[in-house]
């Protein structure tokens, strides 16, 4: 496997040396579809939060800072995730506004019915089958508890087949599919947004339990 491969599929699993490059290129790379998908997050403010996937750490120190009086479960299934997570929110880690935590989507050993929003930016490429980890979330949300999924491309734009083909174990999912799943799953009222960015369409779906 070549370097440039091998980089690109730290955005799977960071880990070592390429992944701590990896984390550190995302607060660059994702921030404007974060931030883009929370501005249209007109909620009331939730008590408890969780992040599925926190990668650096940086859209959960946006989500505290959108609400004040929330406090935040930053997940993520890589040890180097859940570090540089830490590292990035220390003086919420320190007030006691977040957690930081390593668990996996895909067997989530979360508290059921403890959060009112559920976040997952940038990562169900990697969950491994929608529905299944879905049904995941929708265990750990209070009843009327919201899910928003952010992704920078509709599944259908040449950038991400692109990255496709270059990332191990990536899937890429049209908006109808992810609907699909989140209805299968329990999930209903499903609220879908796009904004047309520069060779891609980012997308933000919002689903109540």
């Amino acid at each position: 496997m070549g370097l440039v491969r091998k980089f690109f599929n730290q955005t799977r699993k960071p880990e070592g040396f390429l992944g701590r490059l990896m984390l550190s290129g995302m607060s660059f790379g994702h921030a404007s579809v974060a931030d883009w998908a929370m501005s249209l997050l007109n909620i009331p403010e939730p008590l408890e939060i969780v992040e599925l996937g926190c990668g650096n750490g940086r859209d959960a120190g946006e989500l505290l800072k959108k609400y004040p009086g929330s406090k935040v479960t930053a997940v993520d299934y890589s040890p180097l995730s859940v570090e540089r997570t830490k590292r990035t929110n220390k003086k919420m880690l320190e007030a006691g506004r977040i957690k930081v935590l390593d668990d996996d989507v895909s067997n989530l050993k979360l508290e059921h019915e403890k959060f009112d929003l559920a976040t997952a930016f940038e990562t169900i490429y990697f969950w491994p089958g929608l529905e299944r980890c879905f049904e995941n979330v929708k265990k750990i949300l209070k009843p009327g508890g919201r899910f928003m999924v952010v992704m920078e491309s509709n599944g259908q734009d040449k950038i991400i087949q692109w990255f496709k083909k270059r990332i191990d174990g990536m899937n890429t999912y049209s908006e109808e599919e992810i609907e699909k799943a989140l209805r299968a799953a329990g999930f209903s009222k499903i609220e879908a947004n796009h904004k047309k960015s520069i060779g891609a369409t980012w997308l933000m779906l919002l689903a109540e339990k």
